[in-house]
């Protein structure tokens, strides 16, 4: 049986994306018996998670650079955006 590599981490968001849309599309279809179903119903809710987590650091990832990037910005143009 494939389970266990059905479990396994993805190696990149992409590929999860992809995995999780084909999960989808299969469901969809209508096809399955309820046990194959089940097991893609998991699959797919694994794979959902960890789109999300990665996506939910990627934010992060950018909160941090723009927050860097606008502290620079800031510091170094600070005085001469202000005409007062």
């Amino acid at each position: 049986m494939t389970k266990p590599a059905k479990t396994a981490t993805p190696k990149s968001f992409e590929n999860a994306l992809t995995e999780l849309e084909q999960v989808v599309a299969d469901m969809e279809a209508g096809q399955m018996p309820l046990e194959q179903s089940l097991t893609a119903y998991r699959r797919g809710m694994e794979l959902l998670k960890y789109c999300q987590v990665t996506l939910a650091d990627a934010q992060q990832q950018v909160k941090i650079f723009e927050a860097g990037s606008l502290n620079d910005f800031n510091a170094g143009g600070g005085d001469s955006s202000v005409n007062e």
